[in-house]
This record gives structure tokens, C-alpha cells and sequence, in this order.
């Protein structure tokens, strides 16, 4: 069987490259206990992968007589005080990088574009990446298709010639809906995987699961 070639790599960020997603589970746990509407974390798994107003429609059907702007607020000064703390990389993460210098890659996040590259600034990782694909840059966010596909058209390539890595079954449904060939290496809660080609324990695996690297 031949190798397969991948033209661009292209990652989701939070869980996936970086740990942010167990900040934001415990900052928001504690944002929704301390307004005096305790949640159970099933409830912010669900938000994993998820663009900020779809994340605001469900918490809305779970709580609607939440203040959910006061909330939302309390959650985002806390978790970005967290994050200015250091925002350790995910397991394999430096090695894959370091792996793959020279070829293409790109960041294709949820999160919005100050706060992408604020992340990817405190990781000290952003020099490694040549084009971040941001919510803000979408009309659609995942799991549309919209945000991969424009990241493979700013690098001019197919789809079919990039290799994606996500955490979520969110950005994955994404990734494969775009035509590209997509490692699911889970986080946080629970994955179906049903829309990836490889599901992986780390980076790393999935990578050579992937044919990336030997």
C-alpha cells in the first residue's frame, strides 16, 4: 500500500493542540455554582467543539432563567486569567510539530480570532503555523464544512490533499464533510469517532496511524 501525501496539516486548537478544554470545564463549573445555577459537567461537555452562540442556544434550553450574560462573563474572566497562567501543549503535540517542520500547517479553530491567536501566542507555538482559520473568519462554523474548506483554499490545495487532527466529533464531522482526511484524538467527554478515518490515544498515533511518520 502507498504512503499517503498529505500537502497541509491542519489542527483544531483547544484540546487538540493545546489543554485548554479542562481550564475552561473547571472555570465554568465553578462561574455557573458561584451564580447559583451548579451544572453538571455533562452540560459543558456538550459545548466542546461547539462556536460561541451555539454554546449560548444550549445553555439557554438548559437554563432559562439563567443570567447567562453575567455567567458567560464571570467564565470568560476566569478562564482567561487561567490561560494567562501558561497553557500546557497536549501529549505529543511538541514532538508532532517537530516532526513535520517544513511542511505546510494551519490552525482551524472555533474560537474567535484575537482569542486564537492570543492562545497560540502563550503556547509559544504560533510561529509554527502559516494561516489560522477562525470563527471570525466563517459564516458557518463547524460542523459545517465552511471552516476547512477555506483554510485549504487560502493554502490552494484540495481538500482531499490535507491532513486533519481534531478533538471533538464537532470539528471532525468539519473536517470529513470537507473532504479531508481527518485523526480524531478525543478530550474531553465522550466521542462517537463515526466521523473519523483514524482514532487515535495522542498525537502521535495518530499521526502514524495516518501514514504521517514512521
Amino acid at each position: 500500500m502507498s504512503t499517503p501525501i498529505y500537502e497541509a496539516l491542519l489542527f483544531d486548537l483547544d484540546g487538540t493542540l493545546i489543554d485548554t478544554e479542562a481550564l475552561a470545564l473547571r472555570t465554568g463549573l465553578a462561574a455557573f455554582a458561584d451564580a447559583g445555577h451548579p451544572v453538571e459537567i455533562d452540560l459543558l461537555h456538550r459545548l466542546v467543539g461547539r462556536d460561541e452562540p451555539t454554546s449560548e442556544e444550549i445553555l439557554r434550553a438548559a437554563l432559562p432563567a439563567a443570567d447567562l450574560g453575567a455567567i458567560r462573563a464571570a467564565w470568560g474572566t476566569a478562564f482567561a486569567a487561567a490561560v494567562e497562567d501558561g497553557l500546557p501543549l497536549k501529549p505529543g503535540a511538541t514532538e508532532l510539530l517537530d516532526a513535520t517542520d517544513g511542511r505546510r500547517r494551519a490552525i482551524v479553530t472555533s474560537t474567535g480570532r484575537p482569542g486564537a491567536h492570543r492562545k497560540l501566542a502563550i503556547a509559544g507555538i504560533a510561529r509554527r503555523f502559516e494561516l489560522v482559520i477562525s470563527l471570525d473568519d466563517v459564516t458557518a462554523p463547524k460542523p459545517d464544512p465552511a471552516p476547512y474548506l477555506l483554510a485549504a483554499e487560502r493554502l490552494g490545495l484540495s481538500p482531499r490533499a490535507c491532513l486533519v487532527f481534531e478533538d471533538s466529533d464537532t470539528g471532525a464531522e468539519a473536517a470529513r464533510r470537507a473532504g479531508c482526511t481527518v485523526v480524531q484524538v478525543p478530550d474531553q467527554g465522550e466521542v462517537t469517532g463515526l466521523h473519523a478515518h483514524h482514532l487515535a490515544a495522542d498525537l502521535m498515533e495518530g499521526a502514524r496511524m495516518a501514514g504521517l511518520i514512521d
